[in-house]
C-alpha cells in the first residue's frame, strides 16, 4: 500500500486537473441538434412556415408535445447554489460547474438532455414558482444543492403541484444508491436488514432520506440513532419542537427506541453500520468510534470532496467495508449510480412522478448487479463504466412505476430494456465520434490524466 502522504496527494489530483480542464473546455456542455440540416430548405420544415403544423396540432391535443418535441427526454437541474457539495452557500454562478457536470452525467450515463438552471433567488417558494413555469419544455425536475430545511419544503410541494416528477438527488438519488451500498454491505457481513443497528452520523437532507428509504426497505425504525451537531435526534429534543425542523423532530419520534444521548462517540457503540453524510473530513469521524462498533463494521463516510475519515485510517480502526463517495477509492457511493437511470426509467414511461417505491427498485437492481458479478469488500455496487447497469435499472424503475399506476405509457421489460439500452449506447458513441473527430478536442499537449 501506498504510504499516506501519497495517497493524500493522489487524492488531490483530481481537483488539480478540473482547475486546468474547465478553463480549457470553458464549460463541459454544449446543445447540438437532433434533426437533419441537408440543406437550407429543411429550415423551413424545422422553422417558418412548416413548424406551424406541430404547434397547431400540440395547441388541440396537448399530449402530442410528447410526439412533436423532446419534452420527454429534458430535464432541468435546477440549484440556488445553497449546499454545494461540502462548500456550503456559494451562490448560483459558483454553482454552474457542478450542474453542467450533471448535466454530463446524465447525458453520457443515461442519455437524457438536461440543462443547468442556477436561479438567483433563496426563497423557497420563489423556486416552487420557477419551476412550475418551466414545466412546458421539461420532462422532469432534478433538484441540487439546495440547503436544508428549504430543501424539504420544495420538494415536498413541487412533487404535489408538479405534473411533471420533480427530486431532490441529495434527497432520493443519495437514498437510492447507498440503500444499494447497504443490501450488498449486508450480504457480505451476513447481517439481516430486521437487526441491524445503524448509526447515522449528520440529520440534513441526504441521511433523513436515505432513513427514510431504509425504513420502507424493511430497516427497523427502532434501531437506528441519527445525531445531528448538537446530540443524537431522541425524544427529548425540544429544540426540535417548533416545526423550522420537522423532519428532524419526526425521526426523534421512531428512531432510537433506546433513547440514546451525547453524540457519536455514543451512538456508535455497538452499531452494525455507520453512515456519515456531514462535514468533510478527514477528521470528522474517530478511529475509536469505529473501533467501538459491532463485529465486522459497515462504515460509509461519504462527505464531499473529503470523506469524513480516509478510507485507510476506518480500515485501521476496525472497519470491514468502508464506502466512499470518490471515484479515487473503492466502493464509490455516488449519486452518479443512481439518477441517469432512474431518470431514463421515469422518463421513458412518461411517469408523473418519483416514488420512494421507484428509488428501492433501483437499489435492488444496483445491488443486484453487482452482486451477478461477485460483490466482496471492494466491490459493493457497480461502478460507472459498467454501463449495463443504467439499463438495467431504467427498466426496475420503468416497471415499478407502472406497477403503481404513475406512468403514463407501458412496455415490457424487454422494450423497456431495449428502449433504454438503445438511448444510452447513442449518446455514448455520440460522444465518442465526436472526440474522435476532433470536434471535441483532446488536451494532448501536457496531457492532463487523474492516475495516480
Amino acid at each position: 500500500m501506498k504510504n499516506e502522504k501519497e495517497l493524500i496527494e493522489k487524492a488531490k489530483k483530481p481537483g488539480q486537473d478540473a482547475m486546468k480542464l474547465h478553463p480549457f473546455y470553458v464549460g463541459k456542455v454544449e446543445v447540438t441538434p437532433k434533426c437533419r440540416v441537408a440543406s437550407f430548405d429543411d429550415f423551413a420544415i424545422w422553422y417558418t412556415p412548416g413548424v406551424a403544423e406541430p404547434c397547431k396540432d400540440i395547441a388541440e391535443h396537448p399530449e402530442k408535445v410528447f410526439v412533436h418535441t423532446n419534452k420527454a427526454n429534458f430535464v432541468a437541474v435546477v440549484s440556488d447554489g445553497t449546499r454545494v457539495l461540502g462548500l456550503g452557500d456559494i451562490g448560483p454562478e459558483a454553482a454552474i460547474p457542478v450542474m453542467e457536470g450533471k448535466a454530463l452525467l446524465f447525458k453520457y450515463l443515461g442519455g437524457v438532455d438536461a440543462f443547468p438552471i442556477c436561479v438567483d433567488t433563496k426563497d423557497a417558494d420563489e423556486i416552487i414558482d420557477i419551476v412550475l413555469k418551466l414545466q412546458p419544455c421539461f420532462g422532469g425536475v432534478n433538484l441540487e444543492d439546495i440547503s436544508q430545511p428549504k430543501c424539504f419544503h420544495v420538494l415536498d410541494t413541487l412533487r404535489e403541484k408538479a405534473r411533471i416528477p420533480v427530486w431532490h438527488d441529495d434527497q432520493q438519488g443519495t437514498a437510492a444508491v447507498t440503500t444499494a451500498g447497504i443490501i450488498n454491505s449486508l450480504r457480505i457481513v451476513g447481517k439481516k436488514k430486521e437487526d441491524v443497528k445503524i448509526t447515522m452520523i449528520g440529520a440534513g437532507a441526504s441521511n433523513i432520506a436515505i432513513a427514510r428509504v431504509l425504513i420502507n426497505f424493511g430497516i427497523d425504525p427502532k434501531h437506528i440513532v441519527m445525531c445531528d451537531s448538537k446530540d443524537t435526534l431522541h425524544k427529548g429534543r425540544d429544540d426540535l419542537k417548533d416545526g423550522i425542523f420537522k423532519e428532524k423532530w419526526h425521526f426523534c419520534q421512531v428512531t432510537n427506541e433506546k433513547n440514546v444521548k451525547g453524540g457519536p462517540p455514543e451512538a456508535c457503540k455497538g452499531a452494525d453500520v455507520m453512515i456519515a453524510l456531514s462535514k468533510p473530513g478527514p477528521d470528522t469521524v474517530k478511529g475509536e468510534w469505529i473501533a467501538s462498533m459491532a463485529r465486522d463494521p459497515v462504515v460509509f463516510v461519504c462527505a464531499n470532496p473529503i470523506p469524513e475519515i480516509w478510507p485507510w485510517k476506518a480500515k485501521e480502526a476496525g472497519a470491514r467495508i468502508v464506502a466512499t463517495g470518490r471515484s479515487d477509492f473503492p466502493n464509490q457511493v455516488n449519486n452518479s449510480l443512481g439518477f441517469p437511470g432512474i431518470f431514463r426509467g421515469t422518463l421513458d414511461v412518461q411517469a408523473r412522478t418519483i416514488t420512494d417505491e421507484m428509488c428501492i427498485a433501483a437499489a435492488q437492481e444496483l445491488a443486484d448487479t453487482a452482486n451477478d458479478k461477485g460483490i466482496h469488500e471492494e466491490y459493493l455496487i457497480p461502478t460507472m463504466d459498467e454501463w449495463e447497469v443504467y439499463p438495467r435499472e431504467a427498466v426496475a424503475v420503468g416497471l415499478k412505476a407502472i406497477e403503481q399506476g404513475v406512468a403514463r405509457i407501458k412496455g415490457s421489460r424487454d422494450e423497456l430494456f431495449k428502449k433504454a439500452a438503445d438511448t444510452i449506447k447513442k449518446a455514448r458513441e455520440e460522444t465518442q465520434l465526436l472526440m474522435k473527430e476532433g470536434f471535441i478536442k483532446l488536451e494532448t499537449a501536457n496531457r492532463i490524466t487523474t492516475g495516480g
